[in-house]
């Protein structure tokens, strides 16, 4: 259970530094991403459970239920919080008792706080130090929250009832900030409706605005004297011939019901049922009121008609344009790419197509011409890509994107996983190590044309120093997972690469340790080359091995078998391929660890043509003890791979370790098929074993009639020849 946790801790680690390292504006989407993928987050704990403190997620999924549950609680507390400062007297008992219950969820929330991690805003970094924690939130909101959370209805009746008391009911409001949080979270949640989302909170602000402003304002008639009840604005009001003179023995709905009507039509200034103060608190409330709600109409009309403006066709494209043409006047690109934009946007916006963006827009062929004005020269002055082919830079240039940070950002962390390769476009940096005292040593500093970030990204190990920014920065970076796909099509260049990693770290002193990790990376790459090598001589992939090749792969590479390319070829029957592998000075009388030769595998899969190719290049069988070989193809009863063995010159009387020729193995198995081809090729049928017999012998023992003949026959013509 320990370790499942410390593993569930070193991914919110990593995901705390990946979001570090982004600048602002990816920020945003790496805690949106986050926050969409809550589920994945799990609880953190401090190492030293002997004191028992469990640090708390912000993201965590049961942190996160937790939080929803109390965002119920806390519009409850909105709603009810101006209901019992107005109506505070109309009020049940029931009432009590549900806010006893919220104090008590509040206390508990206030509680935990105390114990979730949080991010610093001046670090960016997230603090999971429970004393930083208890103190950040002690200095921060405690005070508010545990005001929020006193029984000042109770405290208010021990005092003797002053008003004074009452109003610090308001700071409960301070809750209402989770609500607006609440709806951020959801406008930037792309699964929601944007419009809907913002007309649903403009209608709770002005509903709440009325609500609050009802309660406030019968506060303003129920706390005057019993006496002077009717020098107030419900107390003198008159509907037809009903009166609301005796209104403190009127029921809450009724009271809440008449204050929310006479405050809604006020709002709406339709000139009808507005209010009429009767006295000086109610007309400086008025004033208030009036004032606040010609405030709070403008920045309704305007949020509606921002969005309603923002959804013109017409005006995001008046807007996305001249965005465009702001972008191309500061790049200074040529009248052709601009031209070509420009007109693609136009067919865009008459096609009525959607775009997130314009380059994203931009047709493949347009946004290459625009990559390699860009970034092109500045690629050619990147160490790491000297001496890579102009094929190969075009396709880096395809995917790098560009950003820019601010002095003091940290762009890599120390530590972290890198998921991009990162070159100085303008601007400066310095890499820092961080020590285990948080001391700081300056390792060096980047300027434009650098990068950083190389080794990490290419060697998949973590980020060895941290790199922050010193003066503006423009950066350009490039996908790891890009920059790898890129590597498998140019292998050549991808060894160019490696050599330029290493070179650049050895001369760095500061960055010896590292060269290590880069000859490990080198080491792995020749290891996959050839592998590729071997699969594309097994396979006949001609284009892919001479691509392989060309980029300094070995012909002569062996398996653990000892097989080499031209074994595997051969064995195969790709002719093409042997052909070109021994164009490249493949050895061709090379034994694997079973003693086979190329030739011995052309020859035993039945490739004559490869086999005379061989030949015809000096290869030769090179069996070790062919007798032992040629008696298990003869016992085997293989005809064909034994009859092309002689072919190619392989001795028919080789004999094994009891002497016995393939001839006496046929014969004492009644193969007569074997014996016949061995007697083509001239096996002696005298021959004698170690215990003085002859083939024939054996055949006659074997008892196999055709077997006898053949000897027989054979044994006569060389008596005859003798």
């Amino acid at each position: 259970m320990k370790g499942e946790r410390n593993e569930r801790s070193k991914k919110h680690e990593v995901r705390d530094n990946l979001h570090d390292s982004m600048n602002s504006g990816l920020a945003f989407f790496s805690k949106d991403y986050e926050l969409q993928n809550g589920s994945n987050t799990e609880t953190l704990e401090v190492i030293n459970k002997r004191c028992g403190i469990v640090i708390i997620h912000p993201n965590d999924r049961w942190y996160c239920m937790w939080v929803n549950f109390v965002l119920v609680w806390r519009i409850y507390s909105a709603f009810v919080t101006p209901l019992e400062f107005g109506f505070f007297r109309e009020l049940t008992d029931k009432m009590t008792l549900i806010d006893g219950l919220s104090i008590v969820i509040f206390l508990v929330d206030m509680l935990l706080n105390f114990f979730v991690a949080y991010r610093d805003p001046h670090s960016n970094k997230m603090v999971y130090n429970q004393h930083s924690i208890a103190r950040h939130y002690g200095s921060g909101e405690f005070i508010i929250d545990l005001l929020g959370c006193m029984p000042w209805d109770a405290i208010y009746k021990g005092t003797g009832r002053r008003e004074m008391v009452r109003y610090l009911m308001w700071t409960r409001l301070y809750r209402v900030r989770k609500i607006n949080h609440f709806f951020i979270k959801i406008e930037n949640d792309i699964r929601i409706n944007y419009l809907y989302v913002r007309i649903v909170k403009l209608i709770t602000v002005q509903l709440y605005s009325v609500h609050t402003a009802a309660c406030i304002f019968y506060y303003l008639a129920t706390t005057m004297p019993p006496e002077q009840e009717d020098y107030t604005w419900i107390g003198s009001l008159k509907l037809g011939d009903y009166s609301y003179m005796n209104f403190r023995d009127m029921n809450f709905s009724k009271l809440y019901i008449t204050s929310l009507y006479f405050i809604s039509i006020t709002m709406a200034t339709i000139g009808y049922g507005d209010i009429h103060a009767v006295n000086t608190r109610e007309m400086v409330f008025l004033i208030i009121y009036v004032s606040f709600n010609m405030i709070l109409g403008a920045y309704l009309i305007g949020n509606m008609t921002a969005l309603i403006v923002k959804g013109s066709k017409t005006e995001r494209f008046r807007d996305e344009m001249t965005n465009i043409t702001r972008y191309m006047d500061r790049t200074n690109l040529s009248n052709e790419i601009r031209n070509q934009i420009k007109s693609h946007l136009r067919l865009q916006y008459e096609c009525s197509r959607t775009k997130s963006g314009f380059i994203d827009g931009i047709p493949e062929a347009v946004k290459a011409k625009l990559s390699q004005s860009l970034y092109f020269e500045i690629i050619q002055k990147v160490p790491l890509f000297k001496g890579c082919s102009d094929n190969f830079l075009n396709q880096i240039v395809m995917k790098l994107t560009e950003e820019f940070f601010l002095p003091g950002e940290v762009i890599l962390e120390q530590g972290t996983a890198v998921d991009h390769i990162y070159i100085i476009s303008h601007g400066s940096l310095e890499e820092v190590l961080i020590g285990e005292n948080r001391s700081v040593e300056l390792i060096s500093e980047i300027l434009p044309s650098d990068l950083f970030g190389e080794v990490a990204a290419l060697c998949n190990i973590p980020q060895s120093y941290t790199v922050r920014v010193i003066k503006l920065c423009r950066i350009l970076k490039i996908q790891k997972e890009n920059l790898s796909s890129i590597l498998q099509l140019y292998v050549k260049d991808s060894y160019q690469i490696l050599r330029n990693l290493l070179e650049g770290n050895e001369i760095d002193l500061d960055k010896k340790p590292l060269v290590s990790e880069i000859s490990f990376l080198i080491t792995k790459r020749e290891a996959e080359l050839s592998m590729g090598v071997r699969s594309a001589a097994y396979n006949g992939d001609f284009y892919h091995l001479k691509g392989l090749t060309d980029a300094g792969a070995d012909p002569n590479i062996k398996d653990y078998d000892g097989r080499t390319t031209i074994h595997i070829a051969a064995s195969r029957g790709h002719e093409d391929i042997v052909k070109f592998l021994i164009q490249r000075k493949a050895e061709v009388n090379f034994l694997d660890k079973f003693g086979n030769s190329p030739l011995l595998e052309a020859v035993k899969a039945g490739h004559e043509e490869i086999a005379k190719l061989l030949l015809e290049n000096g290869a030769v069988l090179n069996l070790e003890d062919s007798g032992t070989y040629l008696c298990k193809l003869a016992a085997d009863n293989k005809v064909d791979i034994l009859q092309r063995l002689l072919k190619y010159g392989v001795d028919p009387n080789s004999q094994n370790y009891d002497q016995r020729t393939p001839l006496h193995v046929a014969a004492a198995a009644g193969l007569h098929l074997v014996a016949g081809v061995l007697i083509e090729f001239g096996a002696n049928v005298l021959a004698k074993d170690r215990w003085g017999n002859t083939p024939l012998d054996e055949g006659q023992r074997s008892g196999n009639k055709p077997v006898v003949e053949i000897l027989e026959y054979a044994r006569e013509n060389a008596q005859m020849l003798f």
